[in-house]
């Protein structure tokens, strides 16, 4: 692997400067005699695509619906669908990585893409250590680990947690303080004792071990694709409750819990115990090894683009 470090001036004039650092990766590849071009994600490249039109191979992995999210403008909202749509018309071939992108991009767009989800590991080693270090006991907190956004539903799961007669505590991982919603987040419900504000942990080993000595893992995300973090609870025996929407139901299914309302989510709060269900965690790290380790979707990414390769041949010859 070649690893090229190219000019993003983003600390300097801030978000345009992601749009500078993706030109000057486009400038970079398109100048070398790469067989395929695999670019992730479009917000700020896609309007640069076209420079990659060359003999290579262009491949977009379309994550998720980028233009959905709330936090964005309605300018930037209506730029983003924009960029989605030129990623599309640009490419020669789509990735999606869940099975919700790929019916939205066939029936938005009329096109087809190839599913290659994320992968992930599964936990093997559990330590307990590290609870002391917030207060904790083994399976009597709950966790939610995501950015502080209002898609991920955190306000719906905060609201249900604080009128819930649970004795547990609730942990929630996330920098809170560098969102105008994460404040107001902190400042609703941090007067509730069982609920803790934890801000970022980055060890990554320690997060893997909040989450599997956790009661119930609360995600809430609502427009992404095979969302990283789902696929890391999975893999560290995590009791998922769940957003039931397209994106996350196909993940998780009937192994774990899935909620829509805050009247929803109490009645799970005040009733599910995580040892009485290690069937549903069991099939889920069944889905971590079979159809969501690392090491089969390298694989698969390896055929899809030598299958690519050797059609291209064929079309040339």
């Amino acid at each position: 692997m070649n690893l090229v470090h190219c000019k993003d001036p983003e600390n300097k004039i801030g978000t345009a400067g992601q749009f500078i650092y993706d030109l000057n990766c486009m400038l970079h590849a398109r100048k070398q005699n790469f067989d395929i071009i695999y670019v992730l994600g479009y917000t700020s490249s896609s309007i640069w695509q076209r420079l990659l039109k060359n003999k290579a191979i262009v491949i977009t992995n379309m994550d998720g619906l980028e233009w959905k999210r709330s936090k964005y403008s309605p300018k930037v909202q209506k730029f983003l669908k924009y960029a989605e749509k030129l990623a599309v018309k640009h490419s020669d071939y789509l990735v999606a990585d869940s099975i919700g992108i790929q019916t939205y991009l066939k029936q938005s767009y009329g096109v087809e893409s190839a599913y290659h989800p994320y992968g992930s590991f599964v936990h093997e080693k559990p330590d307990a250590g590290c609870l002391s270090k917030y207060g904790l006991q083994e399976y009597q907190y709950d966790i939610l680990i995501a950015r502080f956004e209002p898609e991920n539903n955190i306000e719906m799961v905060l609201e249900a947690f604080s009128n819930s007669t649970t004795a547990r505590k609730f942990i929630l991982i996330g920098n809170y303080a560098h969102t105008e919603f994460g404040k107001r987040m902190f400042a609703h419900y941090s007067n509730d004792s069982r609920i803790s504000f934890l801000g970022a942990i980055y060890d990554q080993e320690e997060l893997q071990n909040l989450r599997f000595y956790s009661n119930l893992y609360f995600h809430g995300h609502t427009v992404g694709g095979t969302n990283p973090s789902l696929l890391e609870a999975m893999g560290s025996s995590s009791l998922i409750v769940y957003h039931n929407n397209e994106f996350n139901a196909a993940i998780v299914g009937e192994d774990g819990f899935g909620f829509l309302s805050t009247e929803e989510l109490i009645k799970i709060i005040e009733s599910t115990v995580k040892e009485h269900h290690e069937n549903k965690i069991s099939e889920n790290i069944s889905k971590i090894k079979t159809i969501y380790s690392w090491n089969i979707i390298i694989d698969n990414y390896e055929n899809y683009f030598e299958g690519l390769l050797h059609l291209k041949a064929v079309k040339v010859g």
